[in-house]
């Protein structure tokens, strides 16, 4: 079995945001980046697909140099090889379609992702990829089992959760608790820097959205306590000051 995840690389959500150039472009200055969180998952869900399904695993990641450390810290939690697309992630269609471009030279099974990234939130990019590629796409899934080609999956939906069974190849945007995180040990760092490492030139594609200028959002205002026993209060405020009913 042939696995392949793809992943972000994205400021941790700890750091402090700023922006430059009259608020047009992101200030990565002392900003920590991480794997998104959910992309964590994928790997870890990959990484126990390996163990028990004698997969290969690949990790590929769309974007610069910069994205590399994302990169070897897959590698050290157990990925085999890692690819990394050299362009920036432009917009969503953008990253989809160089993820598509090169599974197309490739035979995937099983293509995992997050559910979403933790930048911008779209959340679309595995429907992309699934039309681009004409094979079914899932999200987000919470459970997957595999037998043979067969699979079982658990994906939660608006009040509830859906039972699904299908067959390989298909795409799934995975969340918690489809795995447990897995933090690299020392032996998984070192090996990480003999295995296979490829810059690959970006392919052909259309960018269809761009980012006009960034706004942080207002800062928070205080809090005022309203005693349980004072709802008529409560009321009173809502209505007057915070005019919400």
């Amino acid at each position: 079995m042939k696995i392949l995840v793809c992943i972000t690389h994205v400021p941790d959500t700890t750091s402090k945001i700023a922006f430059s150039d009259n608020n047009t472009k992101f200030d990565s200055t002392n900003v920590q980046y991480i794997i998104g969180p959910y992309e964590d998952y994928a790997i870890s869900k990959a990484v126990d697909l390996k163990s028990s399904n004698n997969a290969h695993v690949t990790v590929l990641n769309v974007g610069k140099s910069e994205s590399d450390p994302s990169l070897r810290r897959a590698l050290a939690i157990g990925a085999d090889e890692a690819i990394r697309i050299d362009a920036d992630p432009m917009d969503t269609f953008f990253v989809a379609t160089q993820i598509a471009s090169h599974v197309k030279g490739e035979t995937y099974d099983l293509i995992l992702m997050g559910r979403e990234s933790i930048d911008f939130n779209g959340g679309i990019v595995h429907s992309l990829v699934g039309q681009m590629l004409g094979i079914p796409a899932f999200s987000p899934v919470m459970q997957l089992e595999i037998n043979d080609s067969k699979v079982k999956m658990t994906r939660e939906i608006e009040g509830g959760k859906e039972y699904l069974e299908t067959s390989l190849p298909l795409i799934a945007g995975c969340q918690e608790p489809i795995a447990e995180w897995k933090i690299p040990n020392m032996r998984g760092i070192m090996t990480a820097r003999t295995k296979p490492f490829e810059v690959v030139e970006a392919y052909d594609s259309e960018t269809r959205s761009r980012n006009k200028n960034f706004e942080l959002p207002k800062e928070k205002g205080g809090i005022q306590l309203i005693d349980p026993d004072e709802v008529e209060k409560l009321h009173e405020l809502l209505r007057n000051e915070a005019k919400v009913i």
